[in-house]
């Protein structure tokens, strides 16, 4: 039997607006509608919704979703498969992680000790949920040469390299409150536009803006970042577009 927006909404767990949102863009519009003018989704809609949304877990970006699924090549059963080995990858990752953490706990508790080898297991940055997003934003090449610089670093080096984003990222949480063209922000800011030049090798301060902006356009950024304190990827974009205004010759 048919579902109105409503319907599916409170079935799945997301809101109106998203559904809106996936019909306005073309992602999943429904088969029909009623004479008043309310969307109802068929059984095969809510199928082409599960798929989106296993996706969506895997940090897929919409666009690149809307390009898979209406692709005429494109196989559901091929497409679930893929999802379960995704996904079982995925919870690998996060229970090492998970792991980390409760070792960490019991480290500070004084009841274990760790070694710096062991405060970063679970920690890999071999993927990248951001490159197809970074490959459309600035192409190819740029990409590519980033990857084989990573691909390069020794494991020390790649420890090194997190324990100091997440220095900065701490940093600058203490300083999401003050105004983002202080001396303070922007001492610190400058911190991690070098930080990512020499990581990444962006010394491109168009680019560096950019980076800034898409920490708000893209939630899975907004949602990481504001991990070290809410409102972190907001002031970062601030602090960021001012940083490069000032040092564009």
């Amino acid at each position: 039997m048919p579902m109105k927006v409503k319907e599916v909404a409170e079935l799945v767990g997301i809101s109106i607006r998203t559904l809106h949102h996936y019909d306005n863009i073309g992602l999943l519009s429904p088969e029909a509608t009623t004479e008043a003018g309310y969307r109802l989704y068929s059984n095969q809609d809510l199928e082409t919704l599960q798929q989106i949304l296993f996706f969506r877990e895997l940090d897929f970006p919409l666009k690149k979703i809307k390009e898979i699924i209406t692709n005429p090549d494109y196989n559901q059963q091929e497409a679930l498969q893929l999802h379960r080995k995704m996904l079982l990858e995925k919870r690998r990752r996060l229970d090492g992680m998970i792991q980390t953490v409760e070792k960490t706990i019991q480290q500070q508790k004084g009841e274990i000790h760790m070694t710096n080898k062991d405060k970063f297991e679970g920690f890999d940055f071999t993927r990248n949920p951001y490159e197809q997003e970074a490959r459309e934003r600035w192409g190819d090449e740029a990409v590519d040469q980033s990857n084989a610089r990573f691909n390069k670093m020794s494991q020390q080096e790649k420890d090194h390299m997190s324990r100091q984003m997440d220095t900065i990222y701490r940093k600058l949480a203490t300083l999401r409150h003050d105004p983002p063209d202080s001396e303070t922000a922007q001492t610190a800011i400058k911190e991690w536009y070098f930080f990512l030049n020499d990581s990444i090798n962006n010394n491109d301060l168009m680019k560096f803006k950019g980076i800034g902006q898409l920490y708000i356009d893209d939630e899975r950024f907004t949602n990481n970042i504001d991990q070290y304190g809410e409102g972190l990827a907001a002031f970062m974009r601030d602090a960021m577009a001012l940083f490069a205004d000032r040092h564009i010759q």
